[in-house]
Formats: structure tokens, sequence, C-alpha cells
């Protein structure tokens, strides 16, 4: 435990990226096996769930501290990770002790939930009284089932090439699906090469970057295809030794949430890998994101739920052909074989599966037509490809972008707000937003309907931020409610309406765009002009 606290440590002291890998590489060289397999899983967002309640841990805390509870509530709530406020409140231990190691540890997290209220009690107290400062706190994010520590798994995945010597690209397939920590070694997990997984491996994903600029700085439009940008899960649909795999872009192996697939098997040739996006398909056409969470996540599938939420797979390019790897040929020519393999099964009623138009324009201002329809065809704006570009690993700029729309914006009320997180803990910076509701009689109120906190600069926040302290109303724990005179505008990728919220719609993506010193509250928004920005099921 001692070394990966101090790995902890490193990582959090610093913001380069390559010291990051080093002291990655160097961990994964010395620790020993099941503590390597648990950082792994750890920074792969493997973590055992929370074991106890953190009121309980609170009270334990602000008990052994020896200070009152509204000391221990108001001291979390200027340094905003809980984790951390319990390390710096408790005392100092007596002198070191030996700790168990990583790997015990997580075991113990495991073994922990099954305890009743006295001894989680008397297992946490033991163990805060041997712990140095830094393992308190990664032993709290274990505890809090909260531990993020701002690593990629590519970065984790780089670290560990380096020390081991496997490709990075190897590695990325030998990590995704569903391993167990406790009863995985290291040696299979990461060195051995596995027979049996062949047939299921997917290839990495390629992802695109944001266009920068104005697509015309990329040159010729006969260099390039554009297709429409869909909004569902990333997947790959492998069909190998007779059998389907479903994976996902995040390195899930989700087959059994899309049983309808399991109808392509005998119409797909052996040795096929298509890449493409799992869209709601809800009476033949394609559906909100909305509709597809209610797809994700679930054990089993219902056969309502499949009849309610279709899904298809709808196919943008192909990385497998007859068993071969084919991502070193150009964008086109996969292309050329993916509406080759999935042209003839188009007419077939009934199969999952379709195909994304790829387009070609004469000029970009066509482009920024095609563009500016996305929403009446239910996506998120273009996908712009080059002809020639291979298939790549990760991301990587030049050969693909995504122009998306524009978002929908909205001037609204900050209403609510509460401290933030991190560098921001001792600011308000997690604002809540409302809008008027226009009543038949005339009348108006101020309904919330977002939260968002993004978008501001520094300075912005901390103006904001004195505000709310001069002009709260009332406070509810870490929350204020402050008087409404503040308008800001608000943007958000889609709109959904939701029996959940009271504004009865939800937005996705929402976050600040400015703030409008401009406008007082009198010209805000209404919620009615908010619906009006639903599109037609």
């Amino acid at each position: 435990m001692e070394r990966f606290a101090s790995l902890i440590r490193t990582l959090d002291s610093t913001n380069k990226t390559t010291r990051k890998v080093e002291a990655l590489a160097e961990y994964f060289r010395e620790a020993e096996g099941p503590d390597k397999v648990w950082a792994i899983a750890l920074l792969s967002h493997r973590r055992p769930s929370r074991p106890v309640n953190t009121r309980l841990l609170r009270e334990w805390a602000a008990e052994v501290s020896g200070i009152p509870m509204w000391l221990f509530e108001e001291s979390y709530h200027i340094v905003g990770d809980l984790a951390e406020t319990i390390a710096l409140v408790l005392p100092d231990r007596d002198q070191p002790t030996p700790l168990p190691s990583l790997a015990e540890y997580l075991a113990d997290m495991v073994w922990l939930k099954s305890l009743d209220e006295a001894g989680k009690k008397a297992y946490v107290l033991r163990h805060w009284q041997q712990q140095g400062y830094y393992e308190r706190f990664v032993f709290n994010k274990f505890i809090t089932g909260g531990f993020r520590i701002g690593i990629s798994q590519k970065l984790m995945t780089r670290a560990l090439s380096a020390a081991t010597g496997v490709a990075e690209e190897l590695l990325a397939y030998r990590l995704m699906g569903n391993w167990d920590p406790q009863s995985v070694s290291f040696e299979h997990l990461v060195l051995e090469e596995r027979e049996a997984d062949k047939a299921s491996r997917p290839f990495p994903f390629f992802l695109a970057h944001a266009l920068e600029g104005q697509p015309a700085d990329l040159g010729a439009t006969d260099q390039w295809l554009a297709e429409h940008k869909w909004d569902g899960i990333r997947a790959q649909l492998i069909r190998r030794e007779g059998r389907l795999f479903v994976w996902s872009r995040g390195e899930e192996l989700v087959t059994d949430q899309y049983p309808e697939f399991e109808k392509l098997l005998p119409v797909l040739p052996e040795g096929t890998v298509i890449d493409g996006e799992i869209l709601p398909f809800p009476k033949g056409q394609v559906g909100s994101f909305r509709d597809l969470q209610k797809r994700l996540g679930r054990k089993t599938i219902s056969a309502k739920l499949l009849e309610k939420t279709p899904v298809i797979l709808r196919a943008y390019d192909l990385l497998e052909w007859e068993g071969q790897d084919i991502r070193h040929l150009p964008f086109s020519q996969r292309r050329q074989h993916l509406d080759a393999l999935i042209g003839p099964l188009s007419g077939e009623a009934g199969l999952p599966l379709d195909l994304s138009e790829t387009m070609a324009f004469g000029q970009w201002e066509e482009a920024a037509q095609e563009r500016n329809r996305s929403r009446e065809v239910r996506s998120e704006g273009l996908m712009l490809k080059r002809k020639d570009s291979a298939y790549g690993v990760g991301r990587k700029k030049g050969d693909w972008w995504k122009w998306k729309v524009d978002p929908f914006t909205v001037d609204a009320v900050l209403t609510y707000a509460m401290r933030g997180h991190g560098r921001r803990s001792n600011l308000f910076t997690d604002y809540t937003f409302a809008l008027w509701d226009e009543k038949q009689d005339g009348t108006r109120e101020l309904v919330t309907f977002a939260k968002a906190y993004s978008g501001l600069t520094d300075a912005e926040f901390r103006e904001v931020d004195a505000w709310i302290k001069r002009h709260t109303l009332e406070r509810f724990g870490p929350v204020r409610s402050v008087q409404p005179e503040q308008v800001f505008e608000i943007a958000f990728e889609g709109i959904a309406r939701s029996g959940r919220h009271k504004s009865g719609v939800a937005t996705r993506f929402p976050r600040i765009v400015r703030w409008r010193k401009d406008k007082t509250i009198e010209a805000a928004d209404s919620l009615q002009s908010l619906l009006s920005l639903i599109p037609d099921p």
C-alpha cells in the first residue's frame, strides 16, 4: 500500500505527462503481481463498489478527530473532497506501521460490505490509526468508492507498455472486457497470449477530433467523404469462429445487451469486423439518445423492452474482411467493401443493420447545407473523413474530423449555487438555472431546467461567487438559493421530454456560454420556447 500511495502522491504533484508515465512504469516494474493487477483495475475504472455509507464515515471522522459535526461539514464543503477532508482532520499516527498490500486492502473492500455497522467502524478506525496522510487519502478513496485521479487508460497503457515491452495496441485489447482483478494474474492479464480470446478480439477504436476553424482549411473537397455523425453507442460487431461479439467504445463486451444482433450471425461472412453506431430505432426511424439510455446497463433485456426500444447497428467502416485485417487500406476502399457486404442485406426485413450513407461534395458550402439539416435526420452534425486515411488507433489529428452543429442556446436565470470541487472547492461554481413558465392566466414563474458548472473564466467564477455570497436567500447544506437577478446564456447539445424533471425536459451536456450582464431576468427565455426546440417524434 505504501508504494501505491507514493505513486498517487507523485501523480498528484505533477502535470507533466512524461513524469506520470515514468512513475507508473516504475510502479509496474517494481510492485507485486496482485498489486499491479489492482492498480490496472483502478486506473481502468474497475473499482469495488462503496462498502460504507459516507454519512457514517463523516460521523466517525468527526468523532476520532474530536471536532463537532458542523465543523467537519464546513471543512468538507471548503475542501470539496471527502477522502481528503478525512485524511486532513484525523490525528497523526504515533509511529509508522507496516500496512497490508494494495491487493489485500481492495479484497477487504468486497468483504467489508458484509459486516454490520459496528464491524465496519472497528475496521475503518483501526486502519486510520495505522496510516499516514497519503495512505489514508487513498484508503478513503477506496472506502468512498470514488477513486479517480485524472489518469486516462491510454496513459496507463503507455506506461504498462514501457514497463513490460508489450505493444500498446496489444495491451489495449488485453485489458478490454470483463476480467476480475481478484482472480486474474498479472502474467495472464498482461503478458500471456490467450488463444481462446482471439475470436472475440476487437480493434482499438479510431477517434476523431473536433474540427478547428473552417472546413475549407482542409483543402479540396475531392479528398474527403462525409457522413452524418450519429448520436448513439460506438461499437464494433465481430463475427468470428461461428460466434458474434459486440464491443462498445468503452471497452466493454456488451453482446448480451443487444440480443437482436444474433439475427446477423447467419448472414455475415466469417472473419468480419464492422465499426458503427448502435442507435435506437423505434418505429423504423432513429430515436433520441434518451431512448437508448433505457437499454444501457441492464443485465437482462425483456421482450417488452426489445419491442419498445429496438436498436440497429448503423455501419460506417469495415476493419476485417474475410478474416484479413484491412485497417491499412484507404477509407474509400474499406467503404467499397462495406457497401458490397451490407448492400445486399438492406432489403431483408428485420435485420438490425444498415449503412451510414457517405456523401461527396463539390464545394464546402454544400457540406455546410447538409450539416444544417442534421437535426432533421437526428444526427449531431457531419463526420469528415479523408479518402486515403487508414484506420488508426486512438485520437489522431488530420484524417477524421467531427463537424458538429451549433448547440441550442437559451438565456436562463441563476437560482441555486453549490461549491465546486478540487481547486474550485472554495468557490460557488456549480449552478442551477431556471426559465419562465408562462401560465394561461398571464402569470409566470421561474422553473429550474438545467445545471451547469463550466464555461466561465476563473475571474468570472470569482465575481459570480462574490455576488452569490452577498445575495444568498437560503442555505440547504452546501447549496444556496440566490436572488433571481443574473442571466446567463446556456448551451446544450440535445433536448428531450422527461417526466423526472419539474420542467418536463432534459437537456444534454448543458454549459455556460456567457454571463448576460446586459439582460434583466424579465428578458430571459420561457419554458415554452425551450419545449418548442424538441423535435417531432
